[in-house]
């Protein structure tokens, strides 16, 4: 169990990311573990952006796994009483997919992980399943435009 567990959902994770609907991919931010993982959840539905040919196509998983780690820097944000940042995808590096795409109904609970922060680049590692299968995982290069946030 997460000692630092929280259940942030529905429309309060809005606080968490600047994205709003119909761009939202994170639809549960459940806290952050003794060992710095966090984790976030996404029901899977037709009306989503990236939902094509009956599954979340790749894109959409890729979104998903950027906004749980912009849930994960909101959250950190938000408990120091600063801004939630912008963030940018800089890089996707060592992404593998399951040929099985999540349909609708499926609910993705993916994990994060920074492997480094260095100024206002984090190297995150995210891995998200759909049950027990992983749907995807790799690392991702994430910029987080504080400077914004002090204008």
């Amino acid at each position: 169990m997460i000692p630092e567990s929280v259940n942030i959902s529905g429309a309060d994770i809005l606080s968490l990311v600047p994205q709003r609907p119909p761009m939202v991919m994170v639809d549960e931010f459940g806290g952050i573990a003794p060992d710095g993982r966090s984790w976030t959840a996404l029901t899977v539905r037709e009306d989503n952006v990236f939902f094509a040919g009956g599954s979340l196509a790749a894109p959409g998983i890729v979104e998903h796994i950027a906004q749980s780690a912009a849930a994960r820097a909101g959250f950190l944000h938000m408990r120091e009483n600063r801004p939630v940042p912008e963030g940018f995808i800089a890089s996707v590096e060592k992404m593998k997919f399951s040929l099985n795409l999540p349909k609708a109904g499926d609910r993705l609970e993916t994990s994060v992980e920074v492997l480094a922060d260095i100024f206002n680049m984090s190297l995150v590692h995210a891995v998200c399943r759909n049950g027990s299968e992983t749907v995807a995982e790799g690392n991702m290069k994430i910029y987080l435009n504080e400077e914004a946030q002090e204008k």
